[in-house]
């Protein structure tokens, strides 16, 4: 294979002095004063003074009554140190409501505070708790003013909680057993792999299983009419959820988001008292009437957001019919509830609780 093309026949031409050879020279050096001639004539009037001025549009006048900057050939050409507005910048991302499988939303029907709109970005804001197993993120999901077709009149936001579990390699949650024990997965490949603890994939699983079982569980327990939190999505160890809590704009005229108290902070009236009794054994009883035990229920995974309770952090959930451990762990989650209401002067009995939660799962 030759290394260069042919060259086209017009180029090797045949002169008879040379006994019929190419001549490979180029056309300036055969013929200098024609190919002067020929470029000279291929040279218009706009090569030499650019467009007439009638064919651009005038800019501003000057203060001198010139025409200041007198011509705009077109739109200003990017800044290369500026952001790009139609990009993310940084700690955004489009949002992954479209992103994700229809299985891994949330239920139906979807709060009218959730956006899901393809042009919204979720924005990080900051680490709103930090846990055993998982952190805690506040992120605002808005759609830009004029997003899309221009015709936004007002923004879309809302505010959402991105709850990131962590590898096995790097959680502190060592009472794993305990909660996993009678949990099945999908693919009997993925239990064989979490049941080797050297395994790097059965890690990773593991760590994913607990962001599953939270999500289904939320999901489960927000249609049934639970204290919980809306579960948005979940995206592999990622799970956003609704965020509870309160906006504050301070004089100056910033909004600041105000995550709700946790109910170990609370001290309510004795009216009040009695209502957050109520709400709590409610979701207690709808988590055991779908056949879960929180597993970690406390003062602590109780949020009080004013008069609401809310349940939250529930990736430990035990299932009670196949967990030989099911019923100390719900056990323990009455006696720890109770020992809080009763030391507020509520007269509570943890083993009543607990013999009425069994009756309602089985």
């Amino acid at each position: 294979m030759p290394r260069f093309p042919e060259a086209p026949k017009s180029a090797l031409i045949r002169t008879a002095n040379r006994g019929g050879k190419p001549d490979v020279r180029s056309a300036p050096e055969r013929a200098p004063k024609a190919w002067a001639d020929a470029r000279r004539a291929r040279v218009s009037r706009d090569d030499l003074e650019g467009p007439h001025p009638s064919t651009l549009r005038a800019g501003p006048t000057g203060a001198d009554g010139g025409r200041g900057d007198a011509y705009d050939a077109g739109p200003a050409r990017p800044d290369p140190t500026q952001p790009d507005p139609t990009q993310p910048g940084p700690g955004q991302r489009w949002s992954t409501w479209r992103s994700v499988a229809k299985g891994q939303r949330g239920p139906d029907p979807q709060p009218d505070w959730l956006v899901t709109r393809d042009a919204a970005l979720d924005t990080e804001l900051g680490i709103l708790k930090t846990g055993k197993e998982a952190d805690a993120f506040l992120v605002e999901r808005a759609v830009p003013l004029g997003a899309e077709t221009g015709d936004v009149v007002e923004a879309e936001r809302c505010l959402l909680v991105a709850k990131r579990y962590r590898s096995l390699d790097h959680g502190q949650f060592h009472r794993g057993t305990e909660y996993t024990e009678g949990r099945q997965v999908r693919r009997t490949r993925d239990q064989r792999a979490m049941e080797d603890r050297k395994s790097a994939w059965g890690r990773a699983v593991s760590a994913t299983q607990w962001a599953d079982a939270e999500f289904v569980a939320l999901r489960e327990l927000w249609s049934a009419g639970a204290p919980v939190p809306y579960p948005v999505q979940i995206d592999g160890t990622e799970v956003l959820m609704e965020f509870v809590g309160t906006e504050v704009t301070d004089d100056a005229g910033r909004t600041q988001a105000v995550a709700a108290p946790r109910l170990t902070r609370e001290r309510p009236s004795d009216d009040l008292l009695e209502s957050y009794w109520e709400q709590l054994t409610h979701g207690m009883t709808v988590l055991a009437r779908l056949g879960f035990a929180h597993g970690d229920l406390s003062p602590y995974n109780i949020l009080a957001d004013g008069e609401r309770l809310v349940i939250i952090d529930l990736p430990q959930v035990v299932d009670l019919a196949s967990n030989p451990f099911a019923s100390d762990v719900l056990l323990r989650d009455c006696r720890t509830v109770c020992t809080w209401f009763a030391a507020r002067g509520l007269e509570v009995d943890a083993d009543a609780l607990f013999a009425d939660l069994l009756a309602q799962a089985f």
